[in-house]
């Protein structure tokens, strides 16, 4: 198994502005403005039936990856975002290891910031694709 490394800067800045990813246990892999990397790791207590980990889980993962890409695309002057739209495809369901969240900005204007965040299991495999916008504050 490979070993990786947490991003504890891009950690921290994700559990101080929202405190319910630290309760996830959602550690960052990276952040820069070109690429937000997270993930959270399969636990039964954030399972459906069956050992599957719960879409809400994912959406979760995804939004909070996507928002601080938005936020390290904000315009100058600019203080924030807000998601105003999410869409979420679930394409495999994950049982173990870690779900791991990739967001990549595909529009960053003066109003709105569109991402688009890949969530995959531990073997690389697509498990969900979210495409969220963000209002610019």
């Amino acid at each position: 198994m490979i070993d990786i490394m947490i991003d504890e800067v891009g950690t921290k800045l994700f559990h101080q502005t929202m405190p319910f990813t630290e309760r996830l246990g959602i550690e960052v892999l990276e952040h820069s403005r070109e690429q937000v990397r997270s993930r959270i790791a399969w636990d039964a207590s954030l399972c459906t039936l069956g050992g599957v980990l719960h879409g809400g889980v994912l959406m979760a993962l995804a939004d909070a990856t996507g928002a601080v890409c938005a936020y390290l695309n904000l315009p100058e002057g600019k203080q924030g975002t807000t998601t105003v739209e999410s869409k979420t495809n679930f394409l495999r369901a994950i049982r173990a290891g870690y779900a791991t969240a990739t967001a990549r900005p595909l529009h960053a204007g003066r109003s709105f910031i569109v991402v688009e965040t890949e969530i995959r299991d531990d073997a690389g495999k697509l498990a969900g694709k979210v495409t969220q916008t963000q209002a610019v504050l």
